[in-house]
């Protein structure tokens, strides 16, 4: 998961368009996919350069593999869907979050807004999923401490 948030932040332009989504999406089902098996299987009506170039795009993005097959490539997706899906939206998130210098509550309330808008339900998923947190960061607290009394104890 740290690769693909490093490759969000590194690349701005790692944005995809609707044809990159489409073309993501037709891989994720295949599994993996040549310019040609995609073209004649029907489900995207483009030319093979337009597919072709796309998947190369894709590709130098880092969203997709590739592997010489004769004298065509293999593609297939680098990340799955929920990967991809999750290392955008916490980058989004650190996005939203860093832009408001010394406000942070400010888009934190935007989002509890937006969930409770959504669904309500969700704000108590948010509330379990905030309260275990607490608890594991608590924990290595404690652990972190434990630790740097042994160290202490032991350079004594």
């Amino acid at each position: 998961m740290k690769r693909i948030l490093n490759l969000l932040r590194r690349s701005p332009d790692v944005h995809l368009g609707p044809l990159e989504q489409q073309l993501l999406s037709t891989l994720w089902a295949r599994g993996s996919a040549t310019v040609r098996e995609i073209v004649d299987g029907g489900e995207i009506k483009l030319a093979y350069t337009t597919v072709m170039t796309t998947l190369d795009r894709l590709f130098k993005k880092q969203i997709l593999n590739r592997v010489a097959e004769g004298r065509a490539f293999r593609y297939s997706p680098r990340y799955s869907q929920a990967e991809l899906e999750k290392a955008a939206v916490g980058e989004t998130i650190r996005q939203l979050l860093g832009s408001s210098a010394g406000t942070a509550s400010l888009p934190l309330s935007y989002l509890v807004e937006v969930v409770s808008e959504h669904d309500a339900g969700l704000l108590d998923d948010l509330q379990r999923l905030l309260d275990q947190k607490r608890r594991e960061l608590r924990s290595e607290m404690r652990d972190d401490h434990r630790s740097g009394d042994r160290r202490s104890k032991e350079t004594q």
